[in-house]
């Protein structure tokens, strides 16, 4: 057994000589970016991902075309404040500081020592006390034999570009909730000056119908209808204004903002949406979809987890340190003081015999974890793909759904119109301009939600492609209508 012992470490010292003379390997598999990032039945051409293309200044630039200084200064207000993007920030710091230290550990390692003792000392004669004091420096270096250093290293690089990209996807994600929560409270502006104008005309009604029912001209019923209308607006109008309200505090609670310097700054634009450029787009290509932040980070926790397996691999073949030490050496006894210096220089081995399949199992998790990286990335790819899909179709459908539902707006205001001019002469029950109103009021409101979600509906797209694009060289379009959207300003007055 002895002799067996004595080959084997024989062999392996001939191993650790070969490999150190000729060149050391680097176990586990090479990480095939192209091959990784490659999905099924998605279009060909795919990109490695590069959150936000890698580009920090054209977010912000990108917002400008909604033609809405205060959009951007608040968009720029929520990321200061972001506990998000804080968060993210102190992850990418975390594992900077993981990187350094994995690097590290590849590189020579320096150490010094001090010691002290007094104690017996006996050669040859009788016990005398005697004093050692010592001081060492000793080093340390593992010579990466099978590139297990060298795949830890790779795979802490990758975690740090993948929480760079988190950094980025939480940049573009505040964003878009800032201008989602913007865009709805210039909306349910223009709600509440929808629903003022209704609760005046409401009031004028219920006030002439008062005015004929004690002339004899209306019924008491239709005078009570008259009042009931009359409070069912005025309640609309306190609720859309309860909701405006709410949406003041969520601004505040995104920006940080006082709001008191919020409303200022919310009132030069009011109940005007922003005008983004809205191009009629048909396809987006695989080159802007690339630049989606959680798909760069999940093609990066890919390229780690493909790192690890070499890391484990390695981890059951035997490791080779050089150690070194060097210092003084002090010993006096009875008066007698001798001084040295000692050193000593030499190869250590670590040889992995039995570990009841400890490194076997942890290989095997690493190369599962590949796999569960690997579908993640994908899932993600096909997600992107659906999310563009998705905020194309509604984008374009919003765009007809727009001119129709102006023409249903002004066709039943006019309708409005014409029946309220009949009820003053007696031509028109309450009912029929009850109804008339019912539908008009809905139509405005269709409106006024159509053109809303038109803007987020840009705004999901800009999501969508990883954090916006530009219309000459990163989108296909087809008819580029480079129209704006209709101001929709409507009077303020209260009931």
């Amino acid at each position: 057994m002895l002799l067996k012992t004595v080959l084997v470490i024989r062999l392996a010292v001939c191993l650790v000589t070969t490999c150190t003379l000729v060149g050391c390997i680097t176990l586990g598999p090479d990480y095939d970016a192209q091959r990784a990032t490659q999905v099924p039945n998605q279009p060909q051409g795919w990109q490695p991902p590069i959150a936000h293309g890698g580009d920090l200044a054209s977010l912000q630039d990108w917002w400008r075309q909604f033609n809405d200084p205060t959009l951007v200064a608040l968009i720029a207000a929520a990321q200061e404040q972001s506990n998000t993007m804080a968060q993210a920030a102190l992850r990418i710091a975390q594992t900077r500081a993981l990187l350094v230290g994995t690097n590290a550990a590849a590189l020579p390692v320096v150490n010094g020592s001090a010691g002290l003792t007094r104690g017996t000392f006996q050669l040859g004669g009788p016990v005398a006390l005697a004093t050692t004091s010592q001081a060492q420096l000793q080093s340390s270096w593992e010579l990466d034999l099978f590139g297990g250093l060298a795949r830890g290293s790779e795979a802490a690089r990758a975690r740090l570009e993948a929480q760079v990209a988190n950094w980025h996807d939480a940049r573009i994600a505040v964003a878009a909730d800032t201008a989602n929560l913007y865009v709805n409270y210039r909306a349910c502006e223009q709600f509440v000056a929808l629903a003022s104008a209704d609760a005046n005309s409401r009031a004028r009604t219920a006030k002439l119908t008062e005015q004929l029912a004690a002339s004899g001209f209306q019924s008491p019923a239709n005078a009570a209808l008259a009042r009931a209308s009359a409070a069912e607006g005025q309640g609309r109008w306190v609720a859309q204004q309860a909701d405006c309200e709410l949406a003041v505090k969520a601004l505040v609670a995104l920006t940080g903002l006082v709001e008191a310097d919020l409303q200022r700054r919310l009132a030069p634009q009011s109940k005007i949406l922003p005008r983004p450029l809205m191009p009629a787009v048909q396809q987006v290509p695989a080159q802007v979809l690339s630049q989606r932040p959680d798909l760069a980070a999940a093609e990066r926790e890919l390229a780690a987890a493909s790192a690890d397996i070499g890391v484990r691999e390695a981890d059951r073949f035997p490791r080779l340190s050089l150690l070194g030490s060097i210092g003084p050496l002090d010993f006096s006894t009875n008066g007698l003081t001798i001084s040295a210096t000692t050193w000593s220089i030499g190869p250590s081995l670590t040889m992995p015999f039995f570990d009841s399949g400890r490194r076997a199992a942890n290989l095997d998790a690493a190369k599962i974890a590949y796999q569960a990286a690997e579908v993640n990335y994908r899932s993600q790819a096909r997600r992107a793909v659906r999310e563009v899909e998705d905020a194309l179709i509604r984008l374009n459908s919003l765009a007809l759904r727009d001119t129709e539902a102006e023409i249903s707006s002004k066709g039943y205001r006019q309708s409005l119109t014409a029946s309220e001019e009949k009820f003053k002469f007696g031509l028109a029950s309450i009912l029929d301009l009850e109804e008339v109103r019912r539908l008009s009021v809905n139509a405005d409101n269709i409106l006024a939600s159509v053109r809303r979600d038109r803007v987020n509906s840009m705004i999901a797209l800009y999501r969508a492609v990883g954090g916006g694009w530009t219309l000459t060289d990163s989108m296909a379009l087809n008819g580029l209508a480079q129209t704006a959207l209709k101001d929709m300003t409507i009077g303020n007055s209260k009931p």
